[in-house]
Order: structure tokens, then sequence, then C-alpha cells
């Protein structure tokens, strides 16, 4: 069978993918599917490409001269790859920005305490209000530690090491946090530049001219416009109430929720707040009518996700960020993509080839399938999301602080455990991008839009 013509743009994906005679080689096998995929992403932006470099070095440029404009010290700034899809080649062996709200910080505020402890158990140990033995030399000292940068929270401030090691599980369930760019955030409010871009028709990034001419002659000025993003971060606050007995028999045990419960409820509550979050005391998702950079396809037919749906969903996502997207749906909307087929001529083929014996593959389009309950019910908008995380900021404000007490259960003679963190996320775009070509706009949040009939 010949080898089909690789697209030039996303008008030109669509109207391919859904002619049946021109799709059909494209889809013969899983490794025809996979070859087209990676010939197409790879023509429209590959890695060293000429615009990732110019996107790159225009970024640096202007916060530069952000952080100079706002008085601050740019001498002692390591520069940043702003670049969302540094280093995506797959969710598995990613080098991504989110490790610098994981890794140990020595400038973050917990460090200075770090020598305290020798360990997560002799620091639950100490800051347990019942301990009679507990080192209240520390405990001042924690205390004044917390108190410089959250007031209003009390309790102990958490040690460096053991906020880093904590985060480092947390990804072990995480979705955003992992595949987002992460900005370690100094103070509790942290403006961030963004570009204001809403077509690349004309200009790029916001206002960026690029032109031929003559030698000599004349320049013609251009200002791009380049936003400004508040990284505000919110409170966000974990309890536990655990039996007195557990902790007076073997306060090691309790390690146990320590170091493996709290990590995943807290990544649990990032990712629903990070995917439909209002922004109001809370982050902002980028799933949802709150995000006004997403795009949301209409589905073909109500309730249901079909493979017309997908391949629409699929070029409406920036041609740059789709060998970085990831795809989200929820379990009940999982049976539909697993069942789900494209007619060719008389007969049909399945869009998924799934042994029954085996698990099935996680991707579509060659992208991963993420099954998440925090995604959108069946028929809502939402239920099937595209998404290039890169382009969604977290704002980690690297502090943790925890508290025991026993007022708020006293009378089941359990202590309430309390651990407070400082986190904000919000989309890095602030509307959908007109192409060049003037068709379709581009986005890289793409979801399945709901529909009443």
């Amino acid at each position: 069978m010949a080898t089909p013509t690789i697209p030039s743009n996303a008008a030109e994906l669509a109207e391919m993918l859904q002619d049946p005679a021109k799709a059909a080689p494209v889809v013969e096998t899983p490794q025809t599917l996979t070859e087209f995929i990676t010939a197409y992403t790879e023509k429209q932006q590959g890695d060293g490409t000429e615009l990732n470099n110019l996107v790159k070095t225009e970024l640096q440029r202007e916060l530069a001269n952000f952080l100079r404009d706002h008085d601050q010290d740019t001498s002692q700034v390591k520069r940043l790859n702003l670049d969302p899809q540094n280093g995506r080649a797959g969710r598995a062996n990613m080098l991504t920005s989110h490790r610098q709200g994981t890794a140990h910080n020595a400038a973050a505020p917990g460090a200075v305490v770090d020598k305290l402890f020798a360990d997560g158990i002799d620091y639950v140990r100490n800051i347990w209000h019942k301990n009679t033995r507990a080192d209240a030399a520390k405990l001042s000292e924690l205390r004044n530690a917390a108190s410089s940068v959250s007031p209003a929270d009390g309790g102990f401030l958490v040690p460096e090491v053991l906020r880093s090691q904590l985060l480092e599980i947390a990804l072990e369930m995480a979705i955003v946090r992992p595949l987002a760019t992460v900005i370690p955030m100094d103070s509790a409010r942290v403006p961030f530049p963004m570009i204001d871009s809403t077509t690349n028709s004309g200009s790029v990034f916001g206002g960026m001219v690029t032109y031929w001419g003559e030698e000599g002659a004349a320049l013609t000025d251009s200002n791009p416009t380049f936003g400004r993003i508040e990284l505000d971060a919110k409170k966000l606050t974990g309890l536990s109430a655990v039996p007195n007995e557990l902790l007076q028999d073997s306060i090691i045990s309790f390690m146990g929720l320590l170091e493996r419960l709290w990590p995943q409820a807290l990544a649990f509550e990032e990712d629903a707040k990070f995917m439909t979050g209002t922004g109001v005391g809370e982050p902002m998702g980028f799933r949802g009518a709150q995000n006004d950079a997403a795009i949301a396809v209409p589905r073909a037919t109500a309730n249901e996700i079909n493979y017309a749906d997908v391949v629409n969903m699929y070029a409406r996502m920036l041609p740059s960020s789709l060998s970085r997207a990831v795809w989200t749906c929820a379990p009940d909307a999982l049976p539909q993509l697993l069942q789900m087929a494209m007619s060719v001529g008389t007969g049909g083929n399945s869009v998924f080839v799934v042994n029954a014996a085996s698990p099935h593959p996680m991707t579509l389009f060659g992208r991963p399938l993420i099954i998440t309950e925090k995604g959108g019910t069946l028929g809502a908008r939402g239920d099937l999301a595209f998404t290039d995380l890169g382009y969604y900021l977290v704002g980690d404000r690297q502090t943790m602080t925890a508290d025991s007490s026993t007022d708020y259960q006293f009378g089941s003679d359990k202590t309430t455990f309390r651990i407070i963190q400082r986190v904000d996320g919000r989309p890095w775009l602030k509307s959908p991008i007109t192409p060049q070509n003037g068709g379709n706009t581009l986005s890289p949040f793409v979801e399945l839009k709901a529909e009443t009939s």
C-alpha cells in the first residue's frame, strides 16, 4: 500500500483522517499509525527548529527585563529553560521543571531547621504535643521559623528535607504536577511574565513582526505584548485524627501515615483543583469555562465519544505540543473509548487494538491516556481532554507547617494532626491562538464540549 502523504497543517490532517480512503493506510496497523504521528509532529516542529529556539531566546530576554524592571538582582538569577516542552519525550523519562519544586532547596524556609532532626520520626515525635520529653529549644526554633513565613498558621515549620521527600512521594500518584511547569515562590505572591498572544497571523508571540526587505530599507517597529500573571499561594490544609494509643505504643507506625497517606491526599486535592479549580481561594484549573485559553470541541453525538471527536480534538492542539500532550478521561468514559471504531468503506476498524488477556495500550494517537476520577462525567465537558501541561504553571511556596491537638476530637481520645501547604496554579496562556493560515484556533488546552441534544 502506498505511503501516505504527511499533512502540512491541522486542517489538512483533519481532512485526511476523515477521508476513509486516505485514512486506511494510516491506521492499517499500530506501527503505521505510530510512524504517521511521529512524522507529522516532526514536520510541524521537531526539536531544535528555528521556532523553538526563537521562543526560548525571546522568553529569556523578556524575563530578564521583567526582573530588572522590578528591581531584582538578575546577576544572581539562573537562566531558566522556559520552553514548556523541554525534554518531554514521555511521561516515564522526563527531565521537567517540576523537580524545581520537589528537589531539596537550600534557600527554602524549611532548610534552616534541617539540622535539628535526625529523620521524620524524630520530627513527629517532637511536635506531638503529648510528648513530655520533647526538646523545647528545637520546638521554639521551629515556631519562630514558621512565624517568619506564615504567621497566621501557627504550628511548626516542616524541615526542607522532609518536605521535599513528601513531595517526591506525592509525584507517584499525581497527574498534573509531574507534567506542569513548577515555579518555586520566594514570597506569598509572585508576578510572572506571560505572552499575551491571540494570533500568529502577521505577528507571533504577542506582536513580534518579521519581514523581508531590501538592503538598507527602513526597519518596521514592533512592540511585543507581554502580560503579567500573579501566582498567589493558596492554603491547602490536611487533617488526620490518630488514636492516642497508636502514638503512645509506636509512633514509628504513624510514619506510615505521614510518609504515604498525607502526600497522596495532598496530591489528590492538588490534581482536583489544578484541573477544575475556580481560581477563588484555590488554584485556577485548566479544564472548564474558567480557562479562557481552553478550546471546547463540539461532539458529534450527545453523551458519546466517537472517532470523529478524537480527530477534531487532535486537530485543535498546538502543533508544537502534539508530541507532548496527554489525554485524560474519567473511568465511565473508558468503555466508549475502548470500543471506539472508525468506518472504512463498508467495513470498520477498531481504534484500540486490545488483547483482552493483557493490559490495553494506554495511548490514543500515540499519546498517553490517563484515567482519572477527576475527569468529567460521560457527556459533560471534559469527559475527554487533550492537554499539554507544560503550559500550566504551578506556584509552590515551598513551605509546610505541621501541628497536633486533642481539642478537635477530645471525646474520642484522638490526636488531630494538621499539615498546611501553600500552592497556586493557573494556565500560562490567556486565549487560544489563531494560526498563521487563519484556520481554526489552536490551544494546548483542548477538551470535548458538553452537548444537551
